[in-house]
């Protein structure tokens, strides 16, 4: 079986190297990888919770499919164990409508490190189940994860940092995608700072008073 190895300090972190396709034997085979190098765009910004809840919120479809304008639809294909699953993606049009939806299937891998850091590895992969359809361009994530570390002045607070390699395929020039890619980044953050507030209010006024409810449970 072939091994394709995501390289975390490629990104220079100061992280492990982690394999992804490591973690299934040849009976459990379930899709292809591929990978290409294209320019890494990087984003990052404060948000109010805890590294751990805050990547949970961010990657489970039941929280994310809430607050994240940008998706059209966003569910879990397969889950191999608590911290790896493949998932499918379909965006909003996007850039005025310039880009139409794409669709994106990908494997994800979340680690938890000491000091409270958290790390998410994805990459786009070929699964059987959800072949590419004439419904949408079918687009590509080359290696790419957030790194998700508490503040240390405030660790109820997070910083989050994001690189991310997309290919959007499709007859669509460089510069197109050069313009666009930093501000659906900044909108990720923005949508998921509302969506953690929103979050909180809800709990806030769900919960008997003199209880507190937590965001989401670290399994």
């Amino acid at each position: 079986m072939d091994i394709c190895k995501l390289k975390l300090d490629l990104f220079k972190w100061n992280c492990d190297l982690i394999d992804l396709r490591a973690l299934f034997t040849d009976a459990d085979k379930p899709f292809t990888l591929k990978t290409f190098l294209l320019k890494r765009y990087r984003a990052e910004g404060i948000i109010p919770e805890t590294p751990a809840k805050l990547i949970q919120f961010m990657y489970l479809p039941e929280h994310r499919s809430k607050w994240d304008r940008s998706l059209h639809t966003y569910r879990m294909l397969h889950r191999i164990d608590s911290d790896t699953f493949i998932l499918h993606t379909i965006t909003n049009s996007f850039a005025m409508g310039s880009i139409a939806p794409r669709d994106f299937v990908d494997l994800v891998h979340i680690k938890y490190y000491e000091g409270e850091k958290v790390i998410v590895s994805s990459v786009s992969v070929e699964y059987p189940q959800c072949p590419p359809t004439s419904s949408y361009i079918r687009g590509y994530n080359n290696p790419c994860g957030y790194v998700c570390s508490p503040l240390p002045e405030n660790p109820g607070y997070s910083k989050l940092v994001m690189y991310v390699q997309p290919e959007l395929r499709g007859n669509l020039s460089r510069a197109v995608v050069e313009a666009t890619m930093p501000t659906n980044l900044l909108n990720l953050i923005h949508d998921a700072k509302d969506g953690i507030k929103a979050q909180k209010a809800h709990s806030a006024h769900s919960s008997p008073k003199g209880h507190s409810s937590s965001l989401l449970h670290k399994k």
